[in-house]
């Protein structure tokens, strides 16, 4: 009996998650960690903790930060003008991008005065931001804001500009008004720019928060780092460093993870 070759099932083998473009959180992941601190720990042996405290030292001060409750309070007072600059930026920046994406009057009008300020680095609005704002909350997340918001723009209008518009144009033959295209058609094809300028405004905003903090009136982490620089303290310096590490990748992570929630239809590796 022979066998009928269009029946043979054809099996594929699968593709290594590196291939597939997946995210490892396994082996791989946990060595370059650990091969970085060991780096240091090596080349901190060669200078004075005054210089360059390991890890070890580094961890030991944090802990003592942390028993003392000084890194938490700092943190938390910290993370309340982050997180709302960050939230009026995004307030900002999603709708002003889309309009620059869809529109081009909109788009011609915003553009030049967008990349102008964009070109401009984000310390230099510090001065102003002293005039306009004082010192003190108000301040920094004004300068949050500034830092955020043209960046996402940027993202956004991209995003929305590269919105395919065959589905755009199936909506409107089927009688989708404007809101309806934007909320069924436009809003989820922008999604993973809309992510993607979430993931760089999230970045962006512990980047302000720590410059504003030690460009303004010294408070929470920034005022941890420069008492810890008088005192040639390079672990409390470092330990600093280390936990808006953490945070900023803590903060990225989270928003992967909302994103692989939220777009199921993309592919596996597209992330």
């Amino acid at each position: 009996m022979t066998a009928d070759a269009n029946s043979t099932p054809i099996l594929k083998e699968p593709r290594p998650p590196w291939l597939a473009g997946h995210r490892s959180f396994g082996f791989l992941y946990t060595a370059s960690i650990v091969v970085g601190l060991l780096v240091w720990q090596v080349i901190a042996q060669g200078y004075s903790s005054f210089v360059l405290a390991p890890p070890t030292g580094v961890a030991v001060r944090l802990w003592e930060m942390v028993a003392s409750g000084e890194l938490p309070i700092a943190v938390a007072g910290a993370l309340r003008h982050m997180v709302l600059g960050y939230a009026i930026a995004c307030v900002i920046a999603i709708p002003v991008g889309l309009l620059m994406g869809r529109l081009r009057f909109v788009h011609d009008l915003l553009d030049p005065v967008v990349n102008l300020v964009y070109a401009v680095p984000s310390v230099a609005w510090v001065p102003f931001i002293m005039i306009w704002f004082g010192l003190y909350f108000e301040a920094r997340v004004a300068l949050v804001v500034i830092m955020c918001v043209f960046d996402m723009i940027i993202v956004v209008s991209t995003g929305a500009r590269n919105a395919d518009q065959k589905l755009l144009n199936v909506g409107r033959s089927f009688g989708a008004g404007a809101w309806q295209r934007t909320r069924l058609i436009l809003l989820p094809e922008c999604l993973p720019f809309l992510f993607t300028a979430l993931r760089l405004g999230v970045v962006r905003a512990v980047n302000a928060m720590i410059t504003a903090e030690l460009f303004l009136a010294a408070a929470n982490l920034g005022s941890i780092m420069k008492q810890a620089a008088v005192r040639l303290d390079s672990a409390a310096v470092l330990g600093v460093l280390a936990v808006l590490c953490l945070l900023g990748l803590a903060l990225q992570e989270i928003l992967l993870l909302v994103e692989k929630r939220v777009c199921v239809w993309r592919p596996k590796g597209a992330s």
